[in-house]
């Protein structure tokens, strides 16, 4: 079995939700939820890492009958959104309506293409925003070790404050650092970059009303729907992790690469 990192960790922490957003049509791996690793669907793989986590409870948000029923055939609960969601946290936000979450309920929305997800990443994404009364968000970061991840755009940056709240993310290279990148970036700035990493706590009150804010007119450049948040006032309060996480689904290329880490540890 692949490790469960620090979950069973979370003590007497506040007590938290795992929703997890799935639809059907992904344009660069058709039926990704349901796609096969180790003998189960991707989405009840992913939810079995929830579980290990310190979540009181974890319920898939799909858009489809038939993610639904594969998750209620492996025990993993599960509730029809509509179809026409613009994002997963619109999804999200209709799953609170569903299963009456409200005010400051804890919300972890971990992603339904991360199987490899640590169960203690989502212990410690809770507990950031439970320490945190003034953030309506927590998420996490890690530190970036190499020129070539920092300068991808593919891979978002985030920059902190003094308290640890996100000042802004970006697929630019964030900080800029102008006394050493005069000639290129050849080597990483003194003050260590973060990357982002996609997992998000919320307040089920603040993820209930997210949908009906206006977009921030940066949003749609950056193309992260975060910033929506901070374009309106709201805190994200970052946990900084010493690790990167685990390998996420985009392509049949990272299902292959997946299905060889699970093969590999049951070996």
């Amino acid at each position: 079995m692949v490790s469960t990192g620090a979950a069973g960790q979370a003590g007497a922490q506040s007590p938290f939700c795992v929703l997890i957003p799935a639809r059907m049509n992904s344009t660069r791996l058709p039926n990704k939820p349901l796609a096969d690793i180790a003998g189960q669907p991707m989405i009840v793989r992913v939810a079995q890492r929830a579980h290990a986590s310190g979540a009181q409870r974890v319920v898939v948000a799909a858009d489809s009958d038939l993610i639904v029923q594969a998750c209620r055939a492996h025990g993993v609960e599960a509730v029809l959104t509509r179809t026409n969601h613009a994002s997963g946290s619109d999804r999200l936000a209709e799953a609170c309506e569903l299963l009456g979450l409200e005010g400051d309920d804890l919300v972890v929305n971990v992603q339904g293409d991360e199987p490899m997800m640590d169960p203690g990443l989502i212990d410690a994404v809770a507990a950031q925003l439970a320490a945190s009364a003034e953030a309506s968000m927590s998420t996490a970061a890690h530190e970036i070790d190499s020129v070539q991840e920092f300068t991808n755009t593919n891979v978002v940056k985030v920059v902190l404050d003094a308290q640890g709240f996100a000042l802004y993310f970006s697929r630019a290279t964030i900080p800029w650092w102008r006394d050493g990148f005069g000639a290129g970036i050849s080597k990483l700035p003194p003050v260590r970059p973060l990357r982002h990493v996609g997992i998000y706590g919320y307040r089920a009150g603040f993820l209930r009303s997210f949908p009906s804010l206006s977009p921030a007119p940066v949003e749609a450049s950056e193309a992260l729907e975060q910033l929506r948040a901070l374009w309106h006032g709201h805190k994200i309060s970052v946990h900084v992790t010493a690790t990167a996480p685990g390998v996420g689904v985009d392509t049949a290329e990272d299902l292959e690469r997946v299905r060889s880490l699970w093969k590999g540890a049951a070996a």
